[in-house]
């Protein structure tokens, strides 16, 4: 069976923006409130269900490759994010995810000089405050790769003990459920800012990413803010 047959035969995700809403006749009792079906609790589930399958049919990909060769346990495992900022690939713990939602306008606050604050945005209905998860890591931004491939920048919204959080990244892989066998510890003499934040770095399909500490990582989000 493809993978495409695997997709298929999972439950289909309901595509109402594209009958009721926004991209339909727009008779949905929602757009009242959500103006936009971006803004809608219903879109953002959808978005993170498809991203989910996404997921798991790249971790079949990776467990088909290579079958004839003896197979190890694969113990313990974690669930994690993987997306990139300029040349860096990262990782975080989905347990701090709540959504990843289209690009949404950055509205900047004015007298206001936080390290990393960008603005608020929109997250149906409410402003949020929107951080450079970037300049909080020291990281450069200038993306120079050359690539015929399509990339669509994301927004992620991380939950923390203090209330929501958005951080603008260049791109998404997807989520990825990793062996912590292949997780090992960052180097100590590593003297970047993201070496604070850094709970450890993994290969995965030819890429070096940075698992991110994400409790340590949203507590400095929450003080710059202070």
């Amino acid at each position: 069976m493809t993978d495409h047959d695997l997709l298929q035969s999972q439950p289909a995700v309901d595509d109402c923006w594209n009958h009721i809403g926004v991209f339909g006749d727009k008779r949905c009792e929602r757009l009242e409130r959500h103006i936009h079906c971006r803004n809608c609790e219903v879109y953002g589930a959808a978005a993170i269900a498809l991203l989910d399958r996404y997921g798991s049919s790249l971790e079949r990909d990776a467990d088909d490759y290579g079958q004839g060769e003896a197979q190890e346990p694969i113990g313990e495992q974690r669930s994690l994010l993987i997306f990139r900022l300029g040349e860096q690939w990262l990782a975080i713990a989905t347990r701090c995810l709540a959504e990843v939602m289209p690009v949404s306008p950055i509205h900047s606050l004015p007298h206001r000089k936080s390290t990393g604050l960008l603005g608020v945005t929109n997250v149906r209905g409410t402003l949020v405050a929107c951080l450079s998860l970037s300049e909080l890591l020291d990281l450069e931004t200038d993306d120079s790769r050359q690539s015929g491939q399509r990339v669509i920048p994301r927004m992620l919204i991380l939950e923390s003990g203090s209330g929501p959080l958005v951080v603008p990244v260049d791109e998404v892989s997807g989520i990825q459920k990793i062996p912590l066998a292949r997780i090992s510890n960052a180097k100590q003499d590593d003297k970047r800012t993201i070496s604070r934040f850094t709970a450890g770095v993994l290969q995965w399909r030819g890429q070096s990413i940075t698992l991110l500490n994400d409790e340590q990582l949203l507590q400095n989000m929450i003080g710059s803010l202070a």
